[in-house]
């Protein structure tokens, strides 16, 4: 649980590096919490219709409010990668740039220091 606090203390924080299990534990808190919301907003019938789009309520002011904190995750996991942040803007291309993106989030991060700050693994092995 910590892991997932430890991104939201780091709300707009682009800066610096986030290891894959930083990442990872936000992405399923993330992924829990949201399929909880979604279960409460179909049983009160907290639904409103958006474009065509059937959306909860609860669900969507939560993806509203993470909007942020997880851009800056996925930056700061790319910079672990050694990879600048604009990377993320890779997602674009359909299909074959969300895969891309994937993999990058799913690979060992540099070990030591790089251009965007000390190893997070380094830095947590110390504690």
């Amino acid at each position: 649980m910590h892991w997932y606090i430890d991104v939201l203390k780091k709300y707009a924080v682009f800066e610096g590096r986030a290891r894959r299990k930083e990442y990872w534990m936000f992405f399923l808190f993330s992924v829990v919490i949201v399929t909880i919301l979604t279960v409460i907003d179909e049983f009160m019938g907290l639904k409103f219709e958006l474009g065509g789009e059937n959306l909860g309520f609860l669900s969507t002011l939560y993806y509203l409010g993470i909007a942020i904190p997880y851009l800056a995750v996925i930056v700061r996991r790319l910079h672990d990668t050694d990879r600048s942040g604009w990377w993320i803007l890779i997602s674009l291309i359909p299909l074959i740039g969300g895969i891309i993106l994937l993999v990058f989030t799913i690979i060992e991060g540099t070990k030591g220091e790089n251009r965007f700050g000390p190893d997070p693994k380094a830095e947590t092995a110390r504690w």
